[in-house]
């Protein structure tokens, strides 16, 4: 068997355990990404529209393993949204009397 044959099929292999390993896992990564961009959406929403801090100010009370949720805000509509690159996307939106709730 020449060098680049055993080459090749050596690739194959990775790529497929590559793809199986995303296939398994895919759903219980997607489940995560969701609390995360939820926790994200909600805890600044509450720190922006509760506390009326500023959205810099809001960045530093994230966890740690927060840094792939990224947050936006939407001040006319008092929402902020946390998502997750093709996982996941959750918003959060200030209401009187009720705070800061997840759509």
């Amino acid at each position: 068997m020449s060098h680049a044959r055993r080459w090749r099929i050596g690739a194959l292999v990775l790529i497929v355990a590559l793809a199986a390993t995303v296939a398994w896992n895919w759903r219980a990564w997607q489940g995560q990404a969701a609390v995360g961009a939820a926790y994200g959406a909600r805890m600044t929403c509450s720190c922006r529209y509760v506390e009326g801090r500023s959205m810099e100010s809001c960045a530093d009370d994230t966890e740690p393993g927060m840094e792939i949720v990224s947050i936006s805000d939407a001040p006319q509509d008092k929402a902020v949204t946390g998502h997750v690159p093709l996982m996941a996307k959750r918003t959060a939106r200030w209401r009187k009397g009720f705070g800061c709730i997840l759509e």
